[in-house]
């Protein structure tokens, strides 16, 4: 786990750095370990490293892991887009779903947290650039269905997720992470003012997380940077 410690330190390190050029405070900046790739020793040994946070894409692979995780020390976020019918096998098991992108989907996560006495922490996932291979919805319905999630009373929204293209040059990555922050961040003041908690910005991956916090970020997620 030698290894793993150095990578997290060097990722800690280019976050403290970009915040710093942002003008910005590090401890307001959350690391997601991405955890796809990762082992469950590798995962279990992240608490003692300072990183409590971890975030599985597929269902499959989160229930696969499930068991033998220190549930005691992480919090598991589901960050991959999610079927409707998955979400029973998640919904007991999960602090946060960062894939909201549709009422439908809401309402089944609304029906399966009732069933458990839960209340989901959700984030509205922007598809930024528009990929017809990527969840997400489109920026200018975002408002709509922020204001429509105020019917569900096991679901609380706690902001966006976006997902930048794969982009050549790392400086094409402003585009993406600074027009979403925009948006997200007019719906959350000027729209949802009734809503007292910081907005969670989840953006930036192992490639671009420098210039998603540059963007207003909060929240990281870091996959390969750690377990590559």
């Amino acid at each position: 786990m030698e290894k793993l410690e150095i990578q997290v330190k060097a990722v800690r390190e280019g976050i403290e750095r970009a915040a710093q050029a942002a003008g910005r405070d590090p401890g307001q900046i959350t690391l997601l370990a991405a955890t796809k790739y990762a082992s469950v020793a590798q995962i279990n040994a992240l608490p003692a490293l300072g990183v409590h946070d971890i975030g599985e894409n597929r269902v499959q692979a989160l229930l696969e892991k499930w068991e033998a995780l220190d549930k005691q020390q992480l919090r598991v976020h589901f960050i991959g887009s999610l079927q409707k019918n998955k979400v029973k096998y998640i919904a007991d098991k999960v602090c946060m779903i960062h894939s909201l992108d549709s009422l439908e989907l809401a309402r089944e996560i609304d029906r399966q947290c009732q069933k458990h006495g839960k209340v989901m922490d959700v984030l509205v996932e922007i598809n930024c650039a528009m990929e017809q291979s990527k969840g997400g919805v489109a920026p200018e319905e975002a408002e709509a269905l922020c204001l429509a999630l105020s019917q569900f009373s096991s679901i609380r929204l706690r902001g966006f997720m976006t997902m930048a293209p794969k982009c050549p040059e790392k400086e094409q990555y402003y585009k993406y992470f600074g027009e979403t922050f925009d948006l997200c961040l007019d719906i959350w003041t000027k729209k949802l003012h009734n809503i007292d908690i910081p907005m969670i910005m989840s953006m930036g991956m192992s490639d671009s997380y420098d210039v998603a916090i540059a963007c207003g970020s909060t929240l990281v997620r870091v996959g390969s940077g750690l377990f590559c």
